[in-house]
């Protein structure tokens, strides 16, 4: 059975994309930490990212550096804080969350709901600094 991302991934739930490319998409989270919280996830459906090939993993790392970079810019938080948990859908995925401390990578803080408009203005934002930046893998 598909996981949730890949029914986002493959347009059956709707997404906010910031990014997608042949090998992974991006898109924000539904219940953020904070403004920004984006989601690096990889169009193959693997579990655990330890069984990620390494070019996969490389591919998802870079793709999260230049998200990350345009998160900090757009959001102007100290750190953008990346974490693998891993838990919650099992289908790999990267979170990367604008940061000013480690308490705020705490999901007991992450919204219940948020409004599809705030979703997009995130979204707007990252999308913006990353075409400003010649970005290949922009989502419109």
């Amino acid at each position: 059975m598909a996981t949730i991302f890949t029914k986002i991934i493959d347009g059956e739930i709707p997404g906010t994309f910031v990014w997608r490319d042949d090998r992974c998409v991006a898109f924000m989270s539904i219940n953020p930490l904070s403004a920004g919280h984006t989601l690096v996830v990889p169009r193959e459906e693997i579990d655990h990212w330890l069984d990620a090939s390494d070019d996969l993993r490389d591919h998802l790392f870079g793709v999260a550096q230049t998200i990350g970079d345009a998160i900090h810019e757009a959001f102007g938080s100290e750190r953008v804080g990346l974490m693998i948990a891993g838990l919650e859908v099992p289908h790999l995925h990267i979170h990367l969350v604008p940061i000013n401390g480690v308490h705020d990578l705490d999901f007991a803080n992450a919204a219940v709901s948020v409004e599809r408009d705030e979703l997009e203005a995130s979204a707007a934002s990252i999308r913006a600094v990353l075409t400003a930046q010649g970005a290949s893998g922009v989502s419109s």
